[in-house]
């Protein structure tokens, strides 16, 4: 064995090793090469323990000034007070008290900034970790993910979105079952996964093999990747229609009080429904809730997509811990860019990248602490900078896909899972 380790070179022989141990001892995906870099110096005493994510995107820039990061200077902080939560000394909105309730469950990263102030492109940063190119579609974390340590249900898509799609958060270069399954209406259920009223099963089978029949020509003769790919995701289409897996998207069987503690909303909803996928073991759920683009009204419309967030977020922090769940679960809060210290003639704020705040739980992370922070106004992160890439490195390291890791795409460019991006240790100690 040593003789043969010898011919790899050390990335190829420390990847040997990472994937041999998970293959044979059962031991996760560990990003080794990471822990012996200078910015892992110092191991984190409790090592992550995250196996899905549940990401919560908050669609158009969260007003950090408003919602995790509040300043006490009255013309930057307008109407909004400041409120103690479940951690001494750590404070934020009024319009955030479930939150704030769970604050031990939470670290606050409030020194995020990005080189992107616009909207589409943001998303995409933020998602991707790449910024937006004409020439190539990079993937999202929950694709990465899904094809650099599988599948947990055999049934279930690994990726699943619930709302609109984000810019950056796709499948790009990997292949189609990388792909995330896009949900518009969390209470819908899945749509298009039954047979159709009045077909036996006798009849949809025939169906399908006389398809198959008509179809296997074109598949010998164009035997090709994309080709392929069409076929699995008739396959996984027709596995999952026969699955039980499917009761995983219906809502009515929680309870009423458990769905309205969630909010009767879509984004409540929504992440009740992230919580029943990763019950059956789906990867990566994203549940987006927009109106954040408060250039007009901003205190009014934050205050109102505050009580959704707030109501929806507060329990399902709660609701995971309950159902010892929270440990291999990563909640993250996200957002593409902040808000101007400066409170425009419509009564809002305008864009501002250089700084914001994002929130992670569960996972490993520990809880009621703050990373970074920003100057007086909230405008210019004053310490511990973190790009856009390392709060992504920080994730993938919490779910032990490996950072070092390179991919190709299909024109030959190497890239990786969160760029050059560094993991936050001490989020994890």
């Amino acid at each position: 064995m040593k003789d043969i380790l010898k011919k790899f070179p050390d990335q190829d022989r420390r990847e040997f090793l990472a994937y041999s141990a998970k293959a044979f001892l059962g031991v996760g995906l560990m990003p080794l090469a990471v822990r012996s870099s200078a910015f892992a110096s110092a191991s984190p005493e409790r090592m992550p323990t995250a196996k899905n994510v549940i990401y919560l995107y908050m669609a158009g820039g969260m007003s950090h000034l408003d919602t995790l990061d509040p300043k006490s200077d009255r013309s930057v902080k307008g109407p909004v007070e400041a409120i103690g939560t479940k951690e001494a000394g750590i404070q934020i909105s009024e319009y955030l008290p479930a939150i704030a309730s769970q604050m031990d469950k939470l670290a606050l990263i409030r020194s995020l900034s990005s080189t992107q102030g616009a909207h589409e492109e943001g998303r995409y940063f933020m998602h991707s970790s790449y910024t937006k190119r004409g020439t190539i579609v990079h993937p999202g974390m929950g694709s990465w993910l899904v094809k650099m340590d599988g599948p947990r249900n055999p049934n279930l898509p690994g990726v699943i979105h619930v709302g609109s799609p984000n810019p950056g958060g796709g499948n790009g270069f990997f292949e189609q079952k990388f792909a995330p399954l896009v949900i518009g209406n969390p209470e819908a259920g899945l749509q298009n996964s039954k047979i159709r009223k009045g077909t036996t099963e006798k009849e949809f089978e025939d169906t399908v093999m006389l398809t198959n029949a008509f179809d296997s020509e074109f598949h010998r003769k164009y035997n090709q990747k994309k080709t392929r790919a069409y076929t699995d995701m008739y396959d996984d289409a027709i596995k999952l229609m026969k699955s039980r897996d499917l009761a995983a998207f219906e809502l009515d069987q929680e309870s009423k009080h458990i769905r309205e503690a969630y909010g009767t909303n879509p984004f409540g909803q929504g992440c009740l429904l992230a919580r029943r996928l990763v019950e059956h073991d789906v990867r990566f759920v994203e549940v987006t809730l927009g109106g954040w683009d408060t250039h007009t009204n901003n205190f009014e419309r934050v205050s109102e997509n505050g009580q959704v967030l707030d109501q929806a977020l507060g329990t399902l922090l709660a609701d995971l811990e309950n159902r010892g769940m929270l440990e291999e679960t990563m909640v993250v809060l996200a957002t593409e860019f902040g808000r101007t210290p400066k409170i425009n003639d419509n009564e809002g704020r305008d864009h501002s990248p250089t700084a914001f705040s994002c929130a992670l739980a569960g996972g490993g992370v520990r809880g009621g602490q703050v990373y970074g922070e920003t100057d007086t106004t909230g405008k210019f992160v004053k310490g511990e900078k973190v790009e856009v890439p390392d709060f992504n490195a920080t994730i993938a390291y919490a779910l032990g896909v490996p950072l070092e890791k390179t991919v190709y795409s299909p024109s030959g460019r190497p890239f990786r899972v969160a760029d050059k991006g560094k993991p936050i240790l001490s989020l994890f100690g």
